[in-house]
């Protein structure tokens, strides 16, 4: 998975030691801000790029292989609605792989926007391949986004002091991948784990609370360990703490 970074600015804490101090002053603001690389993901700021027009992808005539199966590629849809680093997440077979490359290149995108300002931003592609030669063509997924920030209520009482504690609350996510989106799973595509978030929002210790099996429930607590959280907070302190969460899977 490709590392984010979220601007977590942490807000002087002595204005509220005394619990005389109200309003509750803010201890963090969240807001979304590009990775390492100047680009962004989808989030409540960022939209998702769109996929404006492509083209059909042919099922290799001359590949030995006669079964269902996919390409998926990460990529970066630039300011100018370009695609930029191509990245092969999951492969179907060279030939597969550069029939998908060859598509997304001739495809046009309109691009992510940010406060109405074209930005890049992370998306993935998924080129499925079928044993029946049916057609097929380039599909947008988004399975990475920063979640919006919660509101101050989330920290405070009716008196606007510091509760007591807080659970880490998720502000980055990134679904599970499934290991093969032509088999057939459980109903039920939700595993939940629980997760130990150290005070940095970090995940540090991950594991099944209620697993699917089919070797889904591995993919489920690899996702998690690429989450950022605010910090459980003690009396308005960042502190360490567990949580349960939702995770969902790659919806192909």
């Amino acid at each position: 998975m490709r590392q984010t970074i979220l601007a977590l600015e942490f807000l002087a804490l002595t204005s509220i030691v005394s619990l005389a101090q109200s309003p509750l002053a803010p201890i963090w603001q969240v807001h979304q801000a590009p990775d390492t690389d100047g680009v962004y993901y989808v989030g409540p700021e960022v939209s998702a790029p769109r996929l404006i027009k492509t083209v059909y992808v042919p099922y290799p005539a001359a590949s030995a292989k006669q079964t269902d199966g996919m390409t998926a590629l990460s990529m970066v849809i630039d300011a100018n609605g370009l695609p930029q680093h191509i990245q092969i997440l999951h492969s179907h077979g060279d030939q597969f792989d550069q029939l998908s490359f060859a598509a997304v290149q001739q495809s046009s995108f309109a691009p992510g926007m940010l406060a109405g300002k074209p930005v890049p931003v992370w998306i993935d592609i998924l080129v499925a391949f079928y044993s029946n030669h049916s057609q097929t063509s380039p599909r947008i997924l988004v399975a990475e986004r920063d979640l919006p920030a919660p509101p101050e209520s989330a920290f405070e009482d009716k008196h606007h002091k510091p509760l007591a504690s807080t659970p880490p609350i998720p502000i980055h996510t990134v679904d599970a991948d499934f290991t093969d989106p032509f088999t057939k799973h459980p109903l039920v595509m939700v595993a939940t784990v629980t997760a130990f978030v150290g005070a940095d929002g970090l995940p540090k210790n991950v594991h099944i609370r209620r697993g699917l099996g089919f070797g889904l429930d591995q993919k489920a607590t690899a996702a998690v360990q690429h989450y950022r959280f605010i910090p459980a907070t003690r009396r308005g302190k960042p502190a360490e703490g567990y949580c349960d969460l939702q995770v969902n899977f790659v919806k192909f």
